[in-house]
């Protein structure tokens, strides 16, 4: 092993303790890959649950992430060592340099701790509308609706927005918390047509198709109200 050191030494100038840092990192970043596959596949193989695939997929990637960063960082570097000293350094260059990203990873920090939003829930952030689809370090991505589209269809479109939005600017969850939203269907009646009759058909059709709707909603409400103030005097 000291022979093929120095060889590699004479042929390519690296030193014995850079060639060690060299074959360490590569051989940490083979196992944390090993372990990450071993684990996903094992989940994979026991839900057939896409959000759970996709929360065990993004924790692992994060895990990962973490912890190579933080072994190459010690490995390679000795400011490393004073961990106070590197993260302040870090920190002031990144909030000068690197303002928008800051504000992305902050929003991305909020998103996981305070949860305003899913893989999965429907929301409006802005003037964008859309099913969340991803959420990543610096961004989260929706699948489009509305737009040109009527009735909230999707539009095909996929928009990637980023994370310090949620920090700027309202942001509308149809999902959380309460399920359930209150529309509006426009009737046309004119002076001719007889308005009671017309009216009594409609509370048919709403009582058919919209009972067991109502008693799930009135439910709905009063588990939302259990950590929201969300009352209706005419639910």
């Amino acid at each position: 092993m000291g022979r093929l050191a120095e060889w590699i030494q004479a042929n390519t100038g690296l030193l014995p303790l850079t060639q060690y840092k060299i074959v360490a990192s590569i051989a940490v970043l083979i196992l944390l890959w090993l372990i990450r596959t071993v684990v996903l596949n094992v989940v994979f193989r026991r839900t057939q649950d896409v959000r759970v695939r996709y929360r065990w997929k993004k924790v692992s990637l994060y895990v990962a992430g973490t912890l190579g960063f933080l072994f190459l960082g010690g490995l390679w570097l000795r400011a490393f060592q004073s961990v106070g000293t590197f993260l302040g350094l870090v920190s002031a260059g990144l909030t000068i340099a690197l303002k928008d990203l800051v504000s992305d990873v902050a929003g991305w920090i909020f998103i996981l701790w305070r949860r305003p939003m899913e893989v999965g829930d429907r929301i409006q952030i802005g003037e964008h509308r859309g099913d969340v689809i991803d959420i990543r370090v610096f961004q989260f991505t929706l699948m489009e609706i509305g737009n040109w589209v009527d009735a909230d269809q999707s539009t095909g479109r996929v928009i990637h927005i980023p994370n310090g939005m949620v920090l700027s600017e309202m942001l509308a969850n149809y999902s959380k918390g309460f399920q359930f939203i209150w529309n509006e269907i426009a009737v046309l009646v004119t002076f001719e047509s007889n308005w009671r009759e017309a009216k009594a058909i409609l509370q048919d059709i709403a009582s058919k198709h919209a009972e067991q709707l109502s008693s799930e909603a009135e439910q709905k409400i009063r588990e939302a109200a259990r950590r929201f103030l969300i009352f209706y005097l005419n639910p």
